[in-house]
């Protein structure tokens, strides 16, 4: 006989105290309704035409890199000929494995070729396109990352605008996208990342300055990804944690660089922080407010490689007088790892206006000379609790998952511990070495440092994924071992996965 005097309603909360590894709570949060939804695939683009990475026929940008539901932001599109175009806007996320949710279709407007702006004395192009669309945020519309696919009755060809819809909200991870070192590789029109240069500047300056007022171009390093042509890297290296969060219910939400350098109480919202994938570019203001936050409780996870390594600074106005939408390099962070300067003799200039601290004594660790490469993640500390229930011991490995740049040099950090380390080949069979790491912060919290670019690939594979070929090195993929530890980080920070009707996570 049932004894009726049980609260049944408080197994959930006793079952995650005493089994938080292998339970999810039975409870919804904004994430799990939202992904209960309907998605689709259609937010892939089918016909992309790239000349030299930019897509003439039809590109665009946005006026922000992030916006508030309540707030608008502006579209500038150009296509070749002359064209109707509509705009639909997906927001990503997981959608039953669709990858996105077609949430607005807005137009058709007539849309005409628009100018590409001159280089400056700075290399600079900045457009000063006609406004195309001012979208107003839904006050419904929550936050993620949001594509626009643009699609004309000109031609069949397509490509993306990229923003980040933001909020206030306390939760449980707040996750950061990469973009200004999506802009920092941006070599939209032709040639015109912060890595291209007019002789006799080196490659490695203080004088190339990119703008966010421009369209991406398609992607240019280690994988051909069609789906990257006007999305920066989101695809490639963040979208895959996306898909993995929300399909199993984690309460996330989402921030741009630009966010986490203007207002601090943008990662004290969450439990965790997550740099994720290509994070190279940073300010001094977001290495500050990432360190107080540390500090504060705050539980970080690098699961990113070349991370915080080029200072920049994000104040110049563009000339509509809009910070944050110019980048250069003022120096790098912790100045030059041993055998930098003798490998890159470029970097030893006197340019630099200053070089940031070390990046070491937030990550656990620093990018590492060579900087490219591949290699295998191989466990030397098996014991530890990030692999329990992995079934891996000391020199088990998960193959291809290093690449194609790397965190090593383990911080001298109180309670620091290397779990996985090893070497990186390059394709001149040059070596170093990686260190995954994790320590703990002053207040019960964790700092975890992934060591790689590809960790997000292991997570998940969205449709359209394509996982990248470099240095002679590949990762295979999904891997139930970096979901495992993945899930036992996030465990420990108090996270938990939630279970929905639709979406059943065991």
């Amino acid at each position: 006989m049932i004894n009726r005097s049980v609260n049944f309603g408080l197994i959930p909360s006793v079952l995650r105290v005493f089994l938080p590894g292998i339970y999810s709570i039975p409870e919804e949060n904004s994430v799990t309704k939202e992904n209960r939804e309907e998605g689709t695939t259609d937010w892939q683009l089918t016909f992309v035409k790239s000349e030299n990475f930019r897509s003439r026929v039809i590109e665009g940008y946005c006026s922000k890199t992030s916006v508030a539901a309540g707030d608008e932001i502006d579209f500038f599109i150009s296509t070749i000929p002359h064209a109707n175009v509509v705009i639909d806007i997906y927001r990503m996320g997981y959608y039953g494995g669709k990858g996105g949710r077609l949430m607005k279709r807005l137009g058709p407007v007539k849309v005409e070729e628009q100018p590409v702006p001159s280089r400056d004395n700075n290399r600079l192009r900045e457009c000063a396109w006609e406004k195309t669309y001012t979208l107003r945020i839904p006050a419904d519309w929550l936050s993620g990352v949001y594509v626009g696919k643009l699609l004309c009755t000109a031609h069949r060809y397509q490509s993306y605008v990229i923003f980040v819809v933001k909020d206030d909200r306390k939760a449980d991870i707040v996750f950061q996208t990469s973009d200004t070192t999506w802009q920092a590789y941006n070599k939209w029109p032709e040639n015109d990342s912060l890595y291209d240069h007019d002789d006799p500047e080196k490659m490695v300056n203080a004088s190339t300055w990119v703008s966010y007022d421009r369209p991406y171009g398609k992607y240019p390093q280690v994988v051909d990804q069609p789906l990257s042509q006007g999305s920066g890297e989101f695809m490639m290296w963040e979208f895959p944690l996306c898909f993995w969060l929300e399909q199993h219910g984690y309460d996330v939400t989402y921030i741009s660089n630009i966010d986490t350098h203007s207002q601090a109480e943008n990662i004290m919202r969450g439990k965790c922080f997550f740099s994720v994938g290509h994070d190279e570019y940073w300010s001094s203001e977001m290495y500050d407010n990432v360190k107080r936050g540390i500090e504060k409780g705050l539980n970080v996870a690098f699961l990113s490689a070349n991370s915080v390594y080029t200072l920049i600074p994000l104040h110049k106005l563009n000339s509509s007088n809009i910070p944050s939408r110019i980048i250069y390099r003022q120096g790098f962070f912790g100045g030059f790892s041993p055998g930098q300067v003798e490998s890159m003799p470029y970097l030893e200039d006197e340019q630099w206006e200053k070089h940031g601290p070390d990046e070491s004594t937030i990550i656990g660790g620093r990018t590492m000379v060579p900087f490219n490469g591949s290699g295998n993640w191989t466990i030397t500390n098996a014991r530890h609790w990030l692999f329990e229930g992995t079934g891996m011991k000391n020199g088990d490995c998960i193959p291809g998952l290093v690449g194609w740049e790397h965190h090593g040099d383990p911080a001298k950090i109180k309670g620091l511990e290397t779990i996985a380390t090893g070497t990186v080949i390059n394709d001149s069979e040059e070596s170093s070495a990686y260190a995954a790491t994790i320590y703990p912060g002053p207040k019960g919290n964790w700092v975890f440092n992934a060591a790689t670019i590809y960790w997000s690939l292991a997570l998940a594979q969205p449709p359209g994924a394509i996982l990248p070929c470099s240095h002679f090195g590949r990762p295979h993929g999904t891997d139930k071992r970096v979901q495992k530890i993945m899930e036992n980080y996030l465990n420990r920070c108090k996270v938990y996965r939630r279970i929905t009707s639709r979406n059943t996570i065991f």
